[in-house]
């Protein structure tokens, strides 16, 4: 790396950029000859399929890969006048490189990654993660950095700021975690914010808030966003112009309104058709009930903040009535922290309810012994939200997939296990090759896909899918739902199907339950929920959809400096 002085147009140029990773002491393309431009006041969106390169460009821009896996054959990154990347090129110190990519990093560009889980410090409170990035780049004191932080949470519309700020990250939702690493990001106004499916984890209503926030704060600061996204109504919503990323290549850029209103290139054309459809769905009748639910309640204490002060509890799920009929899909939908993942984690006994009752197949849940338990594990399943802490990073693919069916007795060998595992990987869109692999070599959506298939590994009869196809791209997303929709045929499963994606909700599901704060406040057959929703709350989350052809992206006015 080394910085000239050369006067650009725009704020952030990539010429020619190629890309290789090691693997198995083989170089093996990644990036092919990307190039585009973002100018001040401009947000580029990026879409693409899982392990198309969205990701590694944007953490290639941040110089956060590994040098030692990672090599640039070709190609330039100019930054704000100063900056420019070639592999091989070392005419400033290491030192002197290594102290201005600190000042760059998290002050002039900043990066909303991916899965916040792995990103926050998991031994840290998330305020002191925020206080410590503001503390580090601006003169503020340790109080003015406070203020700020509960402030940035405040607006990202965490509830309860002050709380949060003394919170450590594994006590909060999926959600609420993205969210304080969009506050992260932006408590040192960058230049440049990159943000790498920033939405995924947000429920409709909070995920158009936080495009209107960065809207505003794009405004105000002048500030360039480059946003990676598998949804294309949100790049609709947010986004000046488009990249179409296909194997490591663009093969599509331009505005968005010409990009989806005509595109060229036919993998573009088959991104905008693989979007769930909002038409109108047959209602069947179901009549044999798989799962009744009777009171249930669940509460957790909440942390004292003084020795001998009276423990108080947060009521999670409160008098939840609820039936689950066998070969339905019943879709579950609310804000983040509503109590969406304890219902479903509850369902399955990995979280103890507190009160009530969980009546599978007729048979009381609260009454099974733990070996009764294990044995009930093959025939009721969950497909997780977080697919990389849900995977066993020192397992490998294979024998994620065969340890389910060693443990269960499902085939006679190992050999047939195999074979098995391998069927199920190209069920859901990988092969044979990925076997071998490990977690943290797949991208975040082909990592989504062996959680799929590894509950599939037992040939259970009730999955719980939790976000299961929320970090997945449009096209893969369009397959595993109609994947889920074969099994389901095919085995007569039963789904409970939690999302924050109200389309994909109303496309998969034959009833939708609508919760807020720990309690169904409404339920009702798809159709019936989405043309004629009873609540005031159920409205609020249809008209948050993004949707492609909506009248803000027909009339897109592009204010670029």
């Amino acid at each position: 790396m080394r910085f000239i002085n050369k006067q650009l147009v725009n704020l952030l140029e990539v010429k020619n950029l190629s890309l290789e990773f090691k693997q198995e002491e083989k170089w093996n393309p990644v990036l092919s000859s990307v190039s585009f431009s973002l100018k001040k006041g401009e947000t580029l969106g990026i879409v693409g399929e899982s392990g198309s390169g969205k990701s590694v460009t944007a953490l290639s821009i941040m110089h956060l890969l590994s040098e030692k896996n990672t090599k640039i054959t070709e190609g330039e990154i100019f930054f704000d006048v100063r900056m420019r990347l070639v592999e091989g090129e070392k005419e400033q110190g290491e030192r002197s490189r290594e102290r201005l990519l600190q000042h760059i990093r998290g002050n002039r560009i900043a990066m909303i990654f991916q899965e916040p889980m792995t990103s926050l410090n998991p031994v840290l409170k998330c305020g002191k993660q925020v206080t410590e990035a503001i503390l580090l780049h601006t003169k503020l004191s340790k109080k003015e950095a406070k203020e700020k932080t509960i402030k940035l949470f405040n607006d990202v519309q965490l509830p309860n700021p002050q709380k949060i700020f003394n919170t450590y990250p594994h006590e909060l939702s999926g959600g609420q975690k993205q969210r304080v690493m969009i506050a992260m990001a932006m408590s040192c106004n960058p230049d440049i914010l990159i943000a790498d499916e920033p939405t995924t984890a947000l429920d409709v209503t909070v995920q158009k808030n936080i495009l209107e926030l960065l809207k505003q704060l794009q405004e105000k600061y002048g500030m360039s966003i480059i946003f990676i996204s598998h949804d294309l109504g949100v790049i609709a919503q947010i986004a000046h112009r488009v990249l179409v990323m296909y194997k490591g290549a663009i093969v599509e850029q331009g505005d968005v309104k010409t990009i989806f209103s005509h595109p060229q290139h036919p993998y573009t054309k088959s991104l905008l058709t693989c979007r769930p459809k909002l038409e109108e769905k047959l209602i069947r009748p179901f009549t044999s009930t798989l799962f009744q639910i009777q009171n249930l309640n669940k509460f957790y204490p909440i942390r004292k903040q003084k020795l001998f002060e009276k423990q108080s509890f947060f009521h999670a799920l409160e008098n939840i009535n609820l039936e689950i009929f066998e070969g339905e899909t019943l879709g579950l939908v609310g804000e983040s922290g509503c109590g969406k993942t304890t219902l479903g984690r509850t369902l399955l006994r990995l979280i103890e309810l507190d009160s009530g009752n969980i009546f599978y197949k007729g048979n009381n849940l609260k009454a099974f012994s733990f070996k009764e338990m294990r044995n009930l594990r093959k025939e009721i399943q969950i497909v997780l939200q977080d697919p990389y802490s849900s995977l066993n990073q020192r397992l490998t693919v294979g024998q994620m997939l065969i340890e389910p069916m060693q443990v269960h007795d499902i085939l006679s060998n190992d050999k047939k296990r195999n074979k098995r595992a391998i069927e199920l990987l190209e069920r859901v869109g990988l092969n044979e090759e990925h076997l071998h692999r490990y977690p943290h070599q797949f991208s975040g959506g082909q990592r989504q896909r062996i959680a799929i298939a590894r509950a599939l590994t037992v040939n259970p009869s009730f999955i719980v899918c939790d976000e299961s196809v929320s970090a997945l791209d449009v096209s893969v997303q369009a397959q595993v739902l109609n994947l889920l929709n074969d099994l389901k045929k095919e085995f007569h499963l039963t789904y409970l199907f939690i999302s924050h994606d109200l389309s994909v909700v109303k496309y998969m599901s034959d009833r939708i339950a609508v919760m807020r704060q720990g309690k169904i406040v409404e339920l009702n057959d798809a159709e019936s929920i989405y043309r004629n929703p009873q609540t005031e709350y159920t409205r609020a989350l249809i008209e948050a959809i993004p949707q492609i052809d909506s009248p803000a992206l027909q009339h897109k006015k592009h204010k670029i400096s």
